[in-house]
């Protein structure tokens, strides 16, 4: 069988809100479109595997942000070379900071990110708390959002889409994450990709075109994320 490899950047740092959620739904649909998922989990000091054909990044505190900033500095050019190579990412919350220039915190504490994305963010004293609807390419996405970073994309930076409800990257500009290439930042929680099988697709479909070429989604049922996003739908909190 055919493998994909995702690779999961620090797994016990960066992993509130849920968000391993992803990476299993990733792992599931990968299986489920007739391929293997291979996992490899990033954690500081150590070296990336070879053969990297997913990323993925979660939330995580301020303080933890701050212990893996220097691992993820090291590693960032090769980041970089795998985001201009093509290879899919998505990263949430903190992760999604740390793929910007940098985060200053609400102590004042500046941590420094990669740059995939051209954006800053800093803490603010207003925690951004509530479901968040977000139209984007791959039609409209939900998520709960929880933060108190504000984001802001500088001029040329795309955005992952427009916010329909709730705050998005600052609650002032409309903007929901960033999108370099095939490389997403969102702070769209709850997780993100079990309620956005869309999206999840184009991910593997992106990974599964870079490996072999030509690629053919297979259908999957997904009566049960449809019924969890006209939930998502309804709900006030």
């Amino acid at each position: 069988m055919k493998k994909i490899n995702i690779l999961h950047l620090y797994p016990n740092e960066m992993n509130i809100y849920g968000d391993r959620g992803n990476l299993l739904t990733l792992m599931r649909r990968i299986e489920w479109h007739g391929f293997e998922p291979v996992v490899h989990f990033h954690h500081a000091k150590n070296t990336l595997p070879k053969n990297i054909d997913i990323v993925l990044g979660g939330g995580g505190q301020d303080s933890a942000q701050s212990d893996i900033q220097d691992d993820i500095l090291m590693i960032g050019d090769e980041l970089h070379k795998l985001a201009d190579a093509g290879v899919p990412m998505l990263m949430i919350c903190g992760m999604y900071q740390l793929f910007c220039h940098k985060f200053i915190t609400n102590t004042g504490e500046e941590i420094k990110g990669i740059g995939i994305f051209d954006a800053e963010t800093r803490a603010s004293s207003q925690r951004m708390v509530g479901n968040l609807k977000v139209n984007s390419e791959f039609g409209i996405l939900y998520g709960f959002e929880n933060h108190s970073g504000r984001t802001f994309l500088n001029q040329g930076q795309n955005a992952l889409g427009k916010v329909l409800r709730g705050n998005g990257n600052n609650g002032q500009d409309g903007t929901e994450g960033a999108q370099t290439n095939n490389v997403f930042g969102a702070y769209l929680h709850g997780p993100m990709l079990p309620n956005n099988p869309r999206f999840t697709d184009g991910l593997i479909a992106t990974a599964a075109s870079n490996l072999f070429g030509e690629f053919k989604l297979k259908p999957i049922s997904d009566h049960y994320a449809y019924a969890a996003r006209e939930t998502a739908k309804k709900r006030k909190y």
